[in-house]
């Protein structure tokens, strides 16, 4: 019998195009002989909707963003009954990135509805999403990181001149301004002196009311996938070797100014050390499926985790699947196995005892 896979894609986040990318892919690299596959789509505006059941690939992001106006219209309530004869789900695969998706807040809605899905849950979610969080819970864990603070918008607002005095007296010059809760690089500012810390914040608060500046180090960006639920595996190490200045959202979707070097060349030692932090902050976190974990290896050899990410960017050119690609496993085998993840985990959970 084949399953019953939903694909959740789109979401009101600035990642939003992101995701209709990496639907494209997982719909084309899907065996229709073991899936049934049926889009679910939420708007910019958060609307979700569902469309028929796919046949095969799709030839355009437009054909992935259809309107409400689908012979199928507005998503029904069955489709998450969980009754695979009443038009619900075998499995739910969130293909979506950012806020409203990738921080725990869908994963939260699908845990109510007892729906088996693919990734991390909510707490592994929600706080991989939150830079700030993932770097306090890594700090505990004894993770070594870079140094690091943070600001809500209101502390900013308040005392701007005070902010940017603790940034240049705890971290100095270079530094990197971030949104707390964004991804795919977006609102990442790289700063070297006070006018550009300045700008920096301001374009960080579009995005976030929490923002994270972080030390600039002089560093390789190392990163690996990691595959699992209790008992993780950990892929070969790739590197990221930006021809701009840094790593940011163009680079990485845009203009492709990016190489990305699989395997990393670093010798056996570093990568048992990467291999074991990975692990560490999967296990941290209480990941479950898949994250993609980044480390800087700074130029005395030591390694830093930067950070990870829950839902890493899954088109069959990103680098999570690249990874697992070099270590033997097809992007359609990778799918695959984080579909039986997710209902390994499930059943997991079902046995734990809600009454007394």
């Amino acid at each position: 019998m084949k399953t019953k896979l939903g694909l959740l894609y789109g979401g009101k986040s600035a990642e939003h195009q992101v995701s209709l990318q990496t639907a494209m892919a997982v719909i084309k690299a899907l065996d229709v002989n073991k899936f049934d596959i049926y889009p679910i789509y939420i708007t910019v505006e958060g609307q979700w909707l569902k469309g028929p059941q796919l046949q095969g690939p799709v030839n355009s992001v437009k054909e992935l963003a259809f309107s409400s106006d689908q012979e199928e219209g507005a998503l029904a309530p069955a489709i998450f009954s969980g009754k695979t004869g009443n038009g619900g789900m075998d499995v739910i695969f969130p293909l979506l990135h950012g806020p409203n998706g990738e921080d725990g807040t869908v994963q939260g809605l699908l845990e109510l509805l007892n729906l088996p899905y693919v990734g991390n849950g909510v707490l592994a979610s929600s706080a991989g999403m939150d830079k700030v969080i993932m770097k306090n819970i890594f700090a505990e864990a004894g993770l070594a990181q870079v140094d690091y603070t943070s600001f809500i918008r209101s502390e900013w607002e308040a005392d701007k001149e005070g902010a940017y005095e603790k940034v240049e007296k705890q971290l100095g010059y270079p530094c990197f301004v971030k949104p707390a809760n964004l991804g795919s690089s977006v609102g990442i500012s790289k700063c070297r002196n006070r006018e550009e810390l300045e700008q920096a914040f301001k374009e960080a608060f579009l995005f976030d009311r929490k923002v994270i500046i972080e030390v600039g180090v002089k560093a390789r960006e190392i990163e690996v996938g990691v595959l699992g639920n209790d008992a993780p595996e950990v892929s070969v190490a790739g590197e990221i070797v930006p021809k701009k200045d840094f790593y940011d959202y163009k680079a990485k979707y845009e203009d492709g100014n990016t190489a990305l070097i699989i395997p990393a060349d670093i010798d056996k030692e570093t990568y048992t050390r990467i291999h074991d932090m990975a692990i560490k902050a999967f296990k941290a976190l209480d990941c479950a499926g898949l994250v993609r974990a980044d480390f800087f290896l700074t130029e005395n050899g030591t390694v830093l985790i930067n950070e990870i990410n829950t839902m890493p960017g899954f088109t069959p050119f990103s680098m999570f699947p690249l990874l697992w690609k070099h270590t033997g496993v097809e992007y359609p085998e990778l799918i695959e196995k984080l579909v039986n993840l997710a209902l390994e985990r499930h059943t997991e959970k079902q046995s734990i005892k809600h009454t007394f």
